[in-house]
């Protein structure tokens, strides 16, 4: 007589989620359509850990709604949110219909704005918690540049966040924050959720003075793994928040998660405070001057490529991409074009202009009239006169590369990062050749930063100024490091315990 062996139920978990950087000091807006929602099957193919074959494809049934996503922009429309979010509420209540879920992971990234709406994280996280119900574990795995507001660490259970900046942890972040949830759901019911200590800091700082490259960041950071190695704690953080909006969330948060409530609460204070004593060693993670300075240094520099970073109008950021403050400073430079140096400039994104030189065609002659048409509060439309030496169409975009008597301008129809090697070589750019090659971005990412035989960061106008003071913050909490003075502030007054299923002083 055979006896039949009845495996436990693998957990049932939805994915769902709204991922955006947004400045609010930037005109641009980030619709629906340009957040490029994915639905059902799509939102697990995103990611290879739940996949078919994957690290965790057989620890939970997992299920997909609809995430949607977006490189850094404007804030969203208010219809716009209303409808994304609309549709992840009615997937939920479909999905639930069919069988209760046992957890959730919201997929964000901390530092979306809708029009006219603060937080928006805390009220997607609110409304969808009303729709999967207490008991449901809801899981997240955010960047550190994402705000955490009171009300996102009271109604997520478990939140979890990058450890690098540059971000060379974020797919093993997302996976942390699935995992986490799962372990967790293995456990018997009542002994699931646990404590969370969250611990406001009034610091405010751009990424480019934060990054784990260099200290203090380095060695803050540094704790976070011995912390979360810590009998009685499952995870810890720090989100050092995002500066270019103007909300009452924007400020660095340290957190701490675990079964031991006091433990974790100790744990983020100490961190916090550590954090708050070393304020005044953050900088710039490069030597960083206005932009005739910066160009004074490339051009006289002996060493090439000298990559110049455009950071205020930083489309990974939050800048509207289509800045033209620079390039027309760049253009008009006599000191290039007598040195007889070569710059690549990328990108300038004008929809027009980039058809207008395609049509034209490579080895043609072309002027066009670009930029400006979303955020033209530094300067107008800038005028550029050269020969079209390459088009490339894209899945979703065209690059056309326009060379004028000392730079060679990129051109897309739409707003783009150039991060890589490969987004210049297959333009026919050669960067590692060049002399000057600006980039509209902060702090280097990985791929440039080991090409760069030296470098600067240009403090430019745009969305995202690294020049904070400049853009007027209105309605964060005051006082706040190091927009004022915050002599007598105690950094950790505003921590707050939210006790979990077997938290030992719940």
């Amino acid at each position: 007589m055979t006896t039949e062996v009845i495996l436990p139920a693998l957990p049932r978990v939805a994915v769902c989620g709204i991922s955006l950087e947004a400045s609010t000091f930037s005109p641009a807006l980030t619709t629906a359509a340009m957040l490029a929602p994915l639905r059902g099957r799509e939102v697990l193919d995103a990611w290879d850990f739940w996949r078919a074959g994957g690290s965790l494809a057989d620890r939970a049934e997992w299920v997909g709604i609809l995430q949607a996503r977006s490189i850094a922009g404007g804030a969203i429309p208010a219809e716009d949110y209303a409808q994304l979010k609309g549709e992840i509420l009615a997937g939920l209540v479909a999905t639930i219909e069919e069988r209760p879920l046992d957890g959730l992971v919201l997929d964000i990234h901390g530092a979306a704005s809708v029009v006219g709406m603060d937080d928006m994280e805390g009220d997607l996280a609110v409304a969808v918690r009303a729709v999967v119900g207490p008991d449901c574990l809801i899981s997240s795995g955010m960047d550190l540049h994402g705000n955490v507001s009171r009300t996102l660490a009271e109604t997520v259970d478990l939140l979890t966040t990058y450890r690098t900046a540059p971000h060379v942890d974020w797919h093993e972040t997302k996976e942390r924050a699935a995992r986490n949830l799962v372990d967790r759901l293995a456990l018997p019911a009542g002994r699931r959720r646990p404590a969370k200590a969250w611990v406001p800091v009034p610091i405010l700082l751009p990424g480019e003075m934060t990054s784990t490259r260099q200290e203090p960041a380095t060695s803050l950071y540094a704790r976070v793994p011995g912390i979360e190695a810590l009998d009685g704690i499952l995870d810890a953080g720090i989100w050092i928040g995002y500066p270019w909006a103007d909300e009452p969330r924007n400020h660095a948060v340290v957190m701490a998660v675990g079964d031991d409530a006091d433990l974790a609460l100790a744990e983020a204070t100490g961190l916090a405070r550590e954090l708050w004593e070393r304020r005044e060693e953050f900088g710039f993670v490069a030597p960083t001057g206005s932009l005739e300075e910066v160009l004074a240094a490339a051009v006289a520099s002996p060493v090439a490529p000298y990559f110049v970073s455009d950071s205020g109008d930083n489309p990974t950021a939050g800048g509207a991409g289509d800045v033209t403050w620079t390039l027309a400073e760049l253009l008009a430079s006599q000191e290039l074009l007598a040195s007889g140096k070569r710059a690549i400039y990328a990108s300038i994104p004008d929809h027009a202009g980039a058809l207008a030189a395609a049509e034209a065609g490579v080895g043609a002659d072309v002027r066009l009239t670009l930029g400006a048409r979303v955020d033209a509060r530094p300067a107008p439309p800038v005028e550029v006169s050269g020969r079209v030496v390459a088009v490339v169409p894209g899945e979703d975009n065209l690059e056309v590369v326009v060379r004028t008597p000392a730079v060679d301008v990129v051109v897309t129809r739409r707003r783009r990062p150039y991060h890589l090697e490969s987004d210049f070589t297959r333009l026919g750019l050669d960067p590692r050749r060049a002399d000057v090659v600006v980039v509209k971005i902060g702090y280097l990412e990985p791929e440039l930063f080991d090409m760069a035989a030296d470098w600067m960061l240009a403090l430019t106008p745009g969305g995202v100024d690294q020049h904070l003071a400049r853009l007027g913050h209105e309605r964060i909490r005051r006082p706040m490091f190091p927009l004022d003075d915050v002599s007598g502030v105690d950094p950790v007054a505003g921590a707050v315990l939210f006790p979990g299923d077997t938290a030992s002083s719940a």
